[in-house]
């Protein structure tokens, strides 16, 4: 792994390695993603993200942490070009993000895709193959292929006939995590993917990125989960409308920051093996309404 600086009131550190040595000569310092002082919102309110600043690494996963109303979709959808940015500049492998759409693959939260539409697994999957130019459902052998390759990887193989909305909820992330992975993206943005799953099943998912990692892609994760940040990602991006810092977890996880991240909503924090051990706890009643 890379070694890191944690960009946070002038703080140094080796960035702890959060997995396995991935193989020698992986492109490490090329930047997956580049965001330089995004702004976006939403008309007739202020903006939901200021000056934003980070970078995703190639071949990393960088977990993305912040409260209920912190601005991470928001800033999904901007670097997507779902929600138009006030200013600022986003960058995927070197290029401007709008010439870089196929290199690029999303998953949504569970509550932004209509269940009721009545399509199989294989076909959600299908879909994310498609691109800008091409006839909607038309899709090759290779598209066919690709598909029931990521449909494999999560294992829904025998669901692949299936309505997608008549699965469960986690096996609903399973099919919109395939989406992703069956697009071929070097750069995967994963909006809440273990959002009410149990662990064991939060286990499989992990080691299904950590399985993409290895073969060179970049990950970029929104989750409130820190046990699994602070277990999984090699940079932490801590976001309340700004971002609080970056760094590896080490650096990140700490009290002070995460206090400053979570404001009212940090009720107890412990030390960073308090947190991998999932005793940081947070009060979001106060929040209504999401991202």
């Amino acid at each position: 792994m890379r070694m890191g600086t944690a960009h946070k009131h002038g703080e140094s550190g080796e960035h702890e390695l959060a997995r396995d040595p991935l193989p020698p000569g992986h492109a490490h310092e090329e930047y997956a993603l580049h965001v330089h002082d995004l702004w976006a919102g939403y008309p007739g309110h202020p903006p939901a993200i200021e000056a934003i600043n980070f970078h995703v690494p190639a071949g990393e996963i960088v977990g993305l942490v912040g409260p209920n109303g912190a601005g991470k979709s928001t800033l999904f959808k901007s670097i997507l070009g779902l929600v138009k940015p006030i200013r600022g500049e986003v960058h995927a492998f070197g290029q401007a993000v709008r010439d870089a759409r196929t290199e690029i693959a999303y998953m949504p939260q569970l509550e932004e895709v209509d269940w009721d539409f009545p399509v199989s697994v294989r076909d959600v999957v299908l879909m994310g193959r498609y691109r800008a130019g091409r006839i909607f459902g038309r899709w090759s052998a290779l598209d066919h292929e690709a598909a029931a390759e990521a449909i494999e990887r999560v294992g829904l193989t025998s669901f692949a006939g299936r309505q997608a909305g008549e699965l469960s909820g986690g096996q609903r992330r399973r099919v919109l995590m395939a989406r992703a992975i069956g697009r071929g993206a070097r750069l995967l943005l994963l909006d809440e993917p273990f959002a009410g799953l149990d662990a064991a099943v939060q286990h499989d998912l992990l080691e299904i990125l950590d399985g993409l990692i290895q073969e060179g892609r970049s990950i970029l994760l929104a989750t409130h989960d820190l046990s699994c940040v602070a277990s999984c990602s090699d940079d932490v991006v801590c976001l309340n409308r700004r971002v609080i810092a970056q760094g590896s977890p080490a650096n990140v996880l700490t009290e002070e920051v995460l206090s400053r991240t979570f404001d009212r909503h940090l009720l107890t924090v412990g030390s960073l093996a308090s947190v991998a051990e999932g005793t940081v706890m947070f009060d979001e009643h106060d929040d209504e309404g999401g991202e």
